[in-house]
């Protein structure tokens, strides 16, 4: 059986050719619901076990069902702790995507628990056994590492983040990047001055060389912000999709 090829691939060959990728969000914990997502086209599929229904023991068969459809996905991780890292990447994640740093040093753990020693700190015990082993030095090239930029302290220390070796790829979380820098619920559509912070962080990352995500509300914003550089951007959520064709499909069914 062909193995999967890794999302984190997709992501670094989309970058190299100078392609956005457009991403889809999995919160649902429902392994046919997750099976589903990684059978479409989306360039990437990220399992969110932040704010997604999954958890750690959940996460393993939500990976598996994706497999099934050809994929190896990022998992965005719940906070920035070395043994969920590495849990996540023993399930069978391509990389994750860890939330709330805010410093060069936190993103440095993040970056180090992605890899195994001398480039890291990360701990051998792979769970996903029909894959074929990789050695350490193929895990640690593979592996994706995506530090989350949402808050005022991070953009102060944007500069030295962004320089922090083994990170791979900053991901902006506008919701709450505007929650923190005092703009409440405003976003880029109704403020310009929050308009003006993503533009900075976006432009700050296209400057260091360092691929840029934003997690987007809708596919217009994924377009809006694709066009101004982003190389990833995050267009839809399956449980958005599933209630978005569910009131469409009953609607039209009470159409006469």
């Amino acid at each position: 059986m062909n193995q999967p090829v890794p999302d984190s691939t997709r992501l670094r060959a989309r970058w190299q050719g100078g392609q956005a990728a457009i991403g889809a969000w999995s919160v649902s914990a429902d392994p046919l619901v997750a099976e589903l997502v990684a059978a479409t086209e989306a360039d990437i599929v990220c399992v969110d076990a932040q704010h997604g229904y999954c958890d750690t023991a959940t996460l393993p068969s939500l990976l598996a069902s994706m497999r099934v459809a050809g994929r190896v996905p990022l998992v965005r991780v719940r906070w920035n702790d070395p043994g969920q890292i590495m849990r996540a990447l023993d399930a069978g994640a391509s990389g994750v995507i860890v939330p709330m740093v805010n410093t060069a040093a936190e993103a440095l753990a993040a970056a180090q628990a992605c890899r195994f020693p001398p480039n890291g700190t990360r701990s051998w015990g792979p769970l996903w056994s029909a894959r074929p082993i990789l050695t350490p030095e193929q895990a640690d090239a593979e592996v994706l590492c995506v530090v989350m930029i949402e808050t005022a302290e991070a953009v102060a220390n944007l500069d030295a983040i962004l320089a922090t070796p083994g990170v791979d790829a900053i991901y902006i979380g506008p919701n709450d990047l505007a929650l923190s820098c005092g703009f409440g619920r405003q976003t880029y559509r109704n403020s310009a001055a929050v308009n003006d912070l993503l533009t900075a962080v976006l432009n700050a990352a296209k400057a260091a060389g360092m691929p840029v995500g934003m997690h987007c509300s809708d596919v217009a914003m994924a377009h809006h912000w694709s066009d101004r550089g982003a190389n990833w951007l995050t267009a839809l959520t399956d449980v958005d999709v599933l209630a978005s064709g569910l009131r469409a499909a009953v609607e039209a069914a009470h159409q006469r």
